[in-house]
């Protein structure tokens, strides 16, 4: 018997999940495409057995190893800062408890995914694989990308840095005819607290930065 094999619903989450989307869009999160996969994702199994009955509050859950599965709301507003779509190739940085990776694939998006902590990573990709969840994995540090498959359409980055990662944005897709270039989403700042960024690949060395609300993340850590 596989434990992360999906149970069957029952009409508790769905009515639990069908609040929360409302609620995101009453924040402001305006793409359809991105609730629907909201709507789509069952958290509840994302989550440890006794936070259950809080997988659908707006609000970061920990999932063990000082790591946390980020709040709804934080996972909307950087999949709608992303703007990809289906076929998008779209680099994940930071799989945590894979449920932003997951919000992706229902999206239609081509997501490979980097962890750098082995027991969050071998049991997250046993999780996704359980319900479903077709992407790419690998163990290892995500401040230096994944050069194997660049350039990607989106990097999405879920740890705060302290600086932008030059690698990630050298593996932004450049903008090809009336495709535009790579977006990179990621959260900047200190201990405090940081301001989410989008970095948009204009030309080989060309980036337009546009800075957003503030969040707190865990630490992101790496060489880059």
């Amino acid at each position: 018997m596989n434990p992360f094999a999906p149970e069957p619903e029952d009409r508790q989450y769905r009515r639990r999940r069908a609040r929360l989307v409302d609620a995101l869009r009453q924040k402001g999160i305006t793409d359809k495409q991105v609730l629907a996969a909201i709507n789509g994702v069952p958290r509840h199994l994302f989550v440890d057995p006794g936070l259950r009955n809080r997988a659908y509050n707006d609000e970061a859950l920990p999932i063990g190893l000082s790591q946390t599965i980020s709040q709804p709301f934080t996972v909307a507003y950087q999949t709608m800062l992303l703007q990809v779509g289906h076929g998008d190739r779209v680099l994940e940085i930071g799989t945590g408890s894979g449920y932003q990776a997951a919000v992706l694939c229902r999206m239609g998006v081509e997501v490979y995914s980097v962890e750098r902590l082995k027991p969050l990573y071998e049991r997250t990709r046993r999780l996704l694989k359980g319900l479903g969840f077709r992407l790419t994995y690998r163990l290892g540090d995500g401040t230096l990308g994944w050069p194997a498959f660049a350039p990607f359409d989106g990097i999405i980055v879920t740890a705060g840095a302290v600086d932008l990662p030059q690698p990630l944005l050298e593996q932004l897709a450049l903008p090809e005819k009336e495709r535009p270039g790579g977006r990179l989403v990621i959260p900047v700042g200190d201990a405090e607290g940081q301001t989410m960024n989008l970095l948009s690949r204009l030309g080989p060395e060309d980036y337009k930065r546009n800075r957003f609300d503030g969040f707190r993340f865990v630490p992101l850590i790496g060489e880059g």
